[in-house]
């Protein structure tokens, strides 16, 4: 699991590498009458028409400060989930050779796995001979990327995604480093135009529902509510909520959960990832978490579950992300 994006920042980075095998690469969870996940986001990339040929060779600036030329773009290794998805969605894909464990889209599905939530595999990357490794800040462990450079391959490094206004930025500098300019304007248009649309459907309300995002993997008895900085924030505002974490005084991304907190933050509706949400036995067993029962969200059983690799990835598939919490938040609420 991602790209987890590039967003889990801080605190979460730490329990990553113990929780990303039981979350990671497949499909969604289903929609069932057992409320184990709820989840609209289609699981799949959208390609723009044709396949752009890349003009080579080029030389752009990394996120890290360096100057990177990529000279060819025919084997391509995005080290993170929504890295992938960009190079697919860019009509790319064929030159992908591997994938992150975040790739959870069905394109991507046969790919070798060669991260596990930012654990890189220097070995495992070089034996696939890329051309240009794709990564975040956040990739690493450091060893294993200064290993990969050492060995001649360029390494791009892209800036994380902390919300909407983050998805042009990050389409055009993927897209220009793999020598498609054209294509990354087309993209982030597309993307934003839809983005725009989904955002005029939301429902106004007098009074916002107040949203808590919560990090869940009952496997690892991992139990986070998210603060200033989750990544969730803007999502939930461009659902038409106030994040109620960060509006509760959480000044921290991730703080482990607790009732005080849960009862201080008051949540109308929970959003949550859906292997995260399946990993403690569904609504059921979220609401037996100590707190959740007793905020408004919990006794409704208000929970908004996306797949853990759109939830945050703030691309190609965000409107449809943004579509479907926005159904979920406001299902059954009269208009």
């Amino acid at each position: 699991m991602r790209r987890l994006r590039t967003r889990l920042t801080g605190a979460l980075l730490a329990v990553l590498a113990l929780t990303t095998a039981g979350c990671g690469g497949g499909s969604p969870a289903p929609t069932d009458a057992e409320g184990t996940g709820t989840n609209v986001t289609a699981n799949r990339v959208e390609p723009l028409a044709g396949r752009p040929d890349p003009d080579l060779p080029v030389t752009v600036r990394s996120a890290d400060g360096r100057k990177v030329t990529v000279r060819k773009a025919d084997r391509l290794v995005p080290l993170s989930g929504s890295i992938g998805e960009l190079v697919f969605t860019l009509g790319l894909g064929d030159r992908v050779v591997a994938r992150d464990i975040t790739a959870t889209f069905t394109q991507a599905a046969k790919l070798p796995v060669v991260t596990r939530g930012h654990d890189v595999s220097a070995e495992s990357v070089l034996s696939l001979r890329p051309d240009l490794v794709l990564a975040e800040t956040t990739t690493g462990p450091a060893e294993a990327m200064d290993q990969i450079r050492a060995a001649g391959v360029p390494v791009l490094v892209v800036a994380p995604a902390r919300g909407l206004d983050d998805v042009g930025p990050r389409i055009r500098a993927v897209a220009d480093a793999l020598g498609v300019p054209a294509a990354g304007r087309q993209l982030t248009e597309r993307s934003q135009d839809r983005i725009s649309a989904a955002r005029k459907e939301v429902p106004r309300r007098s009074e916002k529902p107040r949203v808590a995002f919560l990090y869940l993997r009952g496997s690892a008895s991992v139990y986070l509510i998210g603060g200033k900085g989750s990544g969730a924030t803007s999502l939930i505002e461009a659902a038409g909520g106030v994040d109620a974490g960060a509006e509760s005084g959480l000044a921290k991304d991730f703080t482990a959960i607790t009732s005080e907190a849960l009862a201080k933050a008051a949540p109308d509706a929970i959003l949550v990832m859906s292997k995260g949400l399946e990993s403690v036995g569904g609504v059921e067993g979220l609401v037996k978490i100590p707190g959740v029962a007793e905020t408004p969200a919990g006794a409704d059983r208000r929970i908004v579950s996306i797949e853990d690799g759109a939830l945050l990835s703030y691309g190609p598939r965000t409107d449809q992300v943004l579509k479907s919490v926005v159904a979920q938040l406001y299902e059954g609420d009269a208009a």
